[in-house]
């Protein structure tokens, strides 16, 4: 959490100003459809939780882009990745890496971000790079809803990781050799995934700053 940073709730389980986010994120963790925002003084939020959340809620520097590249036989995709998001959607998969070096072991996990709950994991896989176990990790949530018929919103902390999804190719130094060949399959399998499928998907930076760790993390940093 930056200093100095105060959250207002609009809509939880209790309403106000709090001056963490331990005690905002309490207050809207579990509760569908939960309004808040954090701002720089106490005078703001003050003022944004009078003027209600209508006016506050959802206008920050939100983006999204559609990337609909076509590269070889790559099928257009609308992929709706965001970079920053008003509040947590908790009807989504988080996923994230853990590794031991870098490169080095890589092991990735997807969980369900209301209940905590593993919905898949991998590794470790021999020899990889962060960024690229972030990337085969989204892929394999996608792939995963995919299959379930899912329209879930997906999270990663990876800005790396989503701007090679919405480029449908990896820009990474890795060498490929017998010992990094595990990881390459996996990425040259996630590539070929995006090139091939289509997905509604929304796939959204996980804000660290104002939520804490995403809730797939290992928790190693």
């Amino acid at each position: 959490m930056a200093k100095g940073k105060y959250y207002v709730v609009w809509v939880g389980k209790k309403t106000g100003v709090f001056s963490t986010w331990p005690e905002c994120q309490s207050q809207v963790s579990g509760v569908q459809d939960a309004k808040f925002k954090s701002f720089e003084t106490k005078q703001q939020a003050d003022k944004a939780f009078q003027d209600g959340w209508r006016n506050h809620w959802g206008t920050g520097s939100s983006k999204a882009s559609a990337a609909s590249t076509k590269t070889g036989s790559s099928v257009k995709q609308p992929a709706l990745i965001q970079e920053d998001a008003a509040s947590i959607d908790y009807d989504s998969i988080s996923v994230d890496v853990g590794t031991r070096g870098n490169p080095g072991p890589v092991e990735y996990k997807g969980v369900d971000t209301q209940t905590d709950e593993i919905l898949f994991y991998v590794g470790p896989i021999p020899n990889g790079t962060n960024n690229l176990g972030e990337f085969i990790a989204i892929v394999h949530a996608l792939s995963y809803l995919k299959e379930k018929g899912s329209t879930r919103t997906i999270y990663s902390d990876s800005r790396t990781a989503l701007s090679w999804l919405r480029n449908k190719k990896v820009a990474s130094t890795l060498k490929r050799d017998a010992s990094t060949s595990k990881i390459w399959e996996l990425t040259d399998e996630a590539v070929k995934w995006l090139q091939t499928h289509t997905y509604t998907n929304k796939v959204l930076k996980w804000n660290t700053e104002e939520w804490g760790e995403i809730k797939a993390d290992f928790g190693r940093k």
